[in-house]
């Protein structure tokens, strides 16, 4: 039994969502960050939550795809 084997497919869910959202789903991870950006100073529950729905959204399809 090889340990490298098994860490190599306990990393790749990882890796793929480093790639979804840096590469995926970047337009509406730009999106999201530059509203908490905005806000940042005043901060109130879901005050982003249309623009994170939107990126969760992405990665959820994102990570669905093999």
């Amino acid at each position: 039994m090889t340990t490298g084997n098994a860490a190599s497919k306990a990393t790749r869910p990882i890796q793929r969502l480093a790639y979804a959202s840096t590469v995926t789903c970047a337009a509406q991870a730009s999106v999201y960050g530059k509203c908490v950006a905005a806000t940042y100073t005043d901060v109130s529950k879901d005050i982003c939550r249309a623009e994170f729905l939107k990126f969760k959204e992405c990665l959820r399809d994102a990570m669905k795809k093999r």
